[in-house]
């Protein structure tokens, strides 16, 4: 039997939300196997969707960068010890020039980075972390980064929230490049990044979805389905229900707008596309939380 010791029930618990007994019960059940224990917690209707299991205890800061043109954009994330030195704005403002270095320099990995040079200094990546450790009192590395660049019409947005624990990288295809420089579009652009920071969602619409997730959430509702009794045919119908209902709150398109929840994402694009006379096509997204093990 697996020692289901209080760490691993509290880990449940922060990632699921369910009581610690029943976040007890489930480990014990599934043998301490923490993603068969959420399955187990959410086919009896005790937690939620839990898309990123796996938290790290890491402070620092997301820094994000978007080049003038927005056709380039990067997010990276440098971890340190404390959240005071997190926030401290000499480190904040170290992140925000390794952003721009991945940007410029379009590294390949971590490693590469580290060799690159700082800007504006005759020193390596490297060389100026050492400065910094010297300076704040505390080891710091960086985490990971992403870098996207827009093929043809389009446009990048970028949004950090939460100081700087929650950063966002939004891609859209434009049919005129010259609506990324009009206002409403960027301020719409900023409200998509805002609403991927604040609704957390899978993918961009319902056909980007893996496979094996929908296979994987069919198979809960229809467990869920089979508790209730009725015929299959209906057991069907109510976890297919439950499929839609997953898709709306998990695909971004489908999401209702954070600011305005009468409307969808997509009704709020074909909205601004109207007001802009182009059009406009999400079509890919970057979030990262801080202190993530295991980022999608």
């Amino acid at each position: 039997m697996a020692n289901i010791t209080a760490t691993l029930v509290k880990e449940l618990r922060t990632i699921t939300g369910a009581g610690m007994m029943e976040c007890k019960n489930a480990l014990v059940e599934t043998e301490g196997d923490i993603s068969a224990a959420v399955d187990v917690l959410r086919t009896r209707g005790l937690a939620t969707l839990a898309k990123k299991a796996g938290r790290a205890a890491n402070e620092g800061a997301i820094a994000s960068f978007v080049s003038d043109d927005s056709k380039v954009g990067v997010l990276t994330e440098v971890n340190c010890e404390t959240d005071f030195v997190g926030s401290n704005a000499t480190f904040t403002g170290f992140v925000d020039d390794i952003a721009q270095v991945v940007a410029d320099q379009d590294p390949a990995d971590v490693a590469e980075l580290q060799t690159l040079s700082f800007p504006g200094r005759d020193i390596t990546i490297e060389e100026s972390f050492g400065e910094l450790v010297g300076k704040l009192g505390e080891n710091m590395s960086v985490a990971r980064f992403t870098r996207h660049e827009v093929e043809g019409n389009g446009a990048i947005a970028s949004y950090i929230h939460g100081g700087a624990k929650i950063g966002v990288l939004v891609k859209f295809a434009l049919g005129d490049q010259a609506t990324a420089d009009n206002p409403v579009f960027k301020t719409y652009a900023r409200d998509i990044a805002m609403q991927i920071a604040a609704a957390d969602p899978i993918a961009v619409t319902r056909d980007d979805f893996d496979q094996e997730v929908i296979d994987h959430e069919l198979s809960i509702y229809r467990a869920q389905a089979a508790d209730s009794g009725k015929p299959e045919a209906i057991q069907e119908k109510m976890a297919e229900g439950r499929l839609n209902k997953f898709f709306k709150e998990q695909a971004l398109v489908e999401q209702a707008f954070v600011k305005d929840m009468d409307i969808s994402v997509a009704d709020l694009t074909k909205k601004v596309a109207k007001e802009v006379g182009d059009t406009i096509e999400i079509t890919g997204f970057e979030r990262y939380n801080l202190g993530e093990t295991n980022p999608a």
